[in-house]
């Protein structure tokens, strides 16, 4: 096979010339760690002949749209992708006499499966013990690991940095060359809005988790704000239904509450909308697990959508809010942003799941900040 030239960055260097058969990548949001040890993976594999690399993740659309997608893209722009290599249905890709294989652990039987020689567990730190302990002793070569360091305690820490056959390597959004001015802008905004979120994915260290999720003030919306969409979630006997409005400026949200009441049909839902003043041509995002009755609000003439969905959706939308300044208004919104919390365990740990409490306007929040702000592209690799 003729050379490829890629460009790639010191975090693939320090992978590549890494001494030890685990190398753990730990690091903070767009600091490329996963793009390169994609590459590294194509690298080794135009290398080398006859060998099987598996690339895991936790569950499937996770890593569908991460490094399924990042890999396929690496191989496009390096001239080298070809569908007939391709078994989209098992996941598998066919590279220079090699096996390279997408795996998720949404089934227990799937982590034990057959021997491999290169394993790349992506997003490690939503694996087990267990999980990986089964990969583990099924890798003969070389074991490669990244994640972001969100949890204060984990077997990652406790299991793997404690030993002595294991390459560290720490990472951040600098790190990354290749990184457009705006993403790098959006990310040094967390220094001033959440300082464990900055902590986290600004300088890719560990976090100091907190029981309540949020910080916000109490705020009016200023006129300079601009109306960003609203959210609805839905609700009937035992929880409200609740609609917020969403204005966004700069680097703050400001959200209000609008309608928080239980018992409300569709029909009733729709006359609070008149009653509110809602333009019928506004966006409005709702829970997609009620499409019966975000068509019949359709229906009646509101521009009523679904908000995305995806195996994360909910961490995925509070790490959005947690990149900007929040101001709340109304008393039960109020009340739910002071008491929507992490989980805890037993042994009084955090773990990285709310409490599915407190949440309805929130949620409304959520599904209106995501939809809108949410951005699918970000930095890549350019390829000579």
């Amino acid at each position: 096979m003729s050379s490829v030239a890629i460009k790639t960055s010191e975090i693939f260097e320090k992978n590549y010339n890494a001494p030890t058969k685990i190398v753990v990548n730990q690091g903070g949001t767009r600091s490329g760690k996963t793009y390169s040890l994609l590459q590294l993976i194509i690298v080794l594999a135009l290398s080398e002949k006859g060998k099987v690399f598996t690339i895991v993740r936790k569950s499937l659309p996770s890593l569908k749209m991460t490094a399924m997608r990042d890999f396929i893209e690496i191989l496009t722009n390096m001239n080298l992708y070809d569908e007939k290599y391709h078994n989209k249905s098992e996941h598998i890709y066919r590279l220079n006499g090699n096996i390279i294989e997408f795996v998720s652990l949404d089934q227990p039987q799937k982590k034990r499966g057959a021997r491999r020689h290169y394993l790349f567990c992506n997003e490690a730190n939503e694996l087990t013990w267990e999980d990986f302990f089964q990969l583990l002793v099924r890798t003969t070569d070389k074991i490669y690991l990244d994640y972001n360091p969100s949890d204060d305690f984990h077997w990652i820490y406790d299991r793997l940095l404690t030993r002595d056959d294991v390459t560290f390597i720490k990472s951040t959004y600098l790190d990354n060359p290749f990184l457009d001015n705006s993403i790098v802008e959006e990310i040094e905004r967390l220094q001033s809005t959440d300082e464990d979120y900055w902590r986290i994915y600004g300088l890719g260290e560990r976090g100091q988790s907190k029981a309540t999720i949020f910080t916000f003030v109490e705020e009016e919306i200023p006129e300079q704000a601009k109306l960003l969409s609203y959210g609805m979630d839905f609700g009937f006997t035992n929880h409200p239904t609740s609609i917020v409005a969403v204005y966004h400026y700069d680097n703050n949200i400001f959200a209000k509450e609008l309608l928080y009441e239980t018992n409300l049909t569709n029909r009733d839902i729709s006359e609070k909308l008149k009653a509110l003043g809602i333009d019928r041509r506004a966006e409005i995002f709702a829970d997609s697990a009620e499409p019966k009755s975000i068509e019949e609000l359709y229906r009646m003439g509101w521009n009523i959508k679904p908000t995305k969905k995806g195996a994360d959706s909910i961490n995925a939308g509070i790490d959005m809010l947690k990149r900007y300044k929040l101001h709340i208004t109304g008393a039960n919104f109020v009340k739910e942003m002071r008491n929507y919390k992490w989980v805890e365990d037993k042994n009084g740990k955090l773990l990285n799941k709310p409490i599915d409490a407190f949440n309805h306007a929130i949620d409304a929040l959520r599904y209106a900040t995501y939809n809108k702000l949410s951005r699918p592209n970000y930095g890549r690799y350019a390829v000579r």
